[in-house]
């Protein structure tokens, strides 16, 4: 079982303006709480011991809200006085964390995985990168994972599709090899990291059948509040 987790939580949340003003885009209201909290609670849920908050934009108003502690969770901040990019961000949080396999979490999606069975075949694939997989239909905002037996064959750009796998933002890394890559201190975890590297090391991207909902646009805002109203 997974003891810890880094979430990205740095976002500005341009995509939400017209609905959501002042806060990053993790602190979010949702019936009431901020979107980080019902993903501090899924942590909970899931057997994390400790988070590592990477924070950026009113990192602030992060860590007044929620200090080093929220319920049986320790929380740490991995803060980026400049933006690092994706890759970056998690490179900057990863030398926060204790535990040689990491959780990463997208801090503007849910994606209920059970991490106990996602770290269990991460392991059994030798995985040095994993990624939980969603099986989405009829649309254009994500990019498409090909994979054989798990293992990742292709990244495609997005493109409106009828069916296929996307990256859902639930992540399993090998610490100590990520580190070791000697990536710059700014770098996309996309574009550095995960296209470059996935035909010579062992990535992996697992699909699981879970609610997924990604709050960086108006609409699914909007339907988070009704979903986590009757989830939670």
């Amino acid at each position: 079982m997974p003891t810890e987790a880094v979430i990205l939580a740095g976002g500005f949340g341009t995509r939400l303006q017209s609905v959501v003003t002042d806060v990053p885009k993790p602190m979010a209201p949702i019936n009431g709480k901020p979107f980080l909290a019902y993903l501090l609670n899924y942590c909970i849920a899931q057997g994390l011991q400790r988070v590592v908050l990477s924070t950026g934009y009113k990192h602030d108003v992060i860590e007044k809200h929620f200090g080093t502690q929220y319920k049986s969770l320790q929380i740490a901040y991995a803060h980026e006085s400049t933006p690092l990019g994706t890759g970056g961000g998690i490179q900057n949080a990863l030398k926060h964390c204790h535990s040689s396999n990491v959780v990463v979490l997208n801090g503007d999606s849910f994606f209920e995985v059970d991490l106990t069975q996602f770290e269990a075949q991460h392991r059994a694939g030798k995985s040095e990168f994993s990624i939980a997989a969603k099986k989405m239909y009829d649309f254009d905002r994500y990019g498409i994972l090909q994979t054989k037996d798990s293992r990742i064959t292709a990244f495609e750009e997005k493109r409106a599709v009828h069916e296929g796998l996307i990256n859902a933002g639930v992540y399993l890394i090998d610490k100590d090899k990520f580190l070791a890559h000697g990536f710059p201190e700014k770098f996309s975890m996309e574009k550095d990291f995960m296209e470059k590297y996935f035909a010579t090391h062992h990535f992996h991207a697992f699909e699981f059948d879970a609610y997924f909902i990604d709050i960086g646009i108006p609409e699914d805002f909007e339907k988070v509040q009704k979903d986590f109203a009757t989830k939670f």
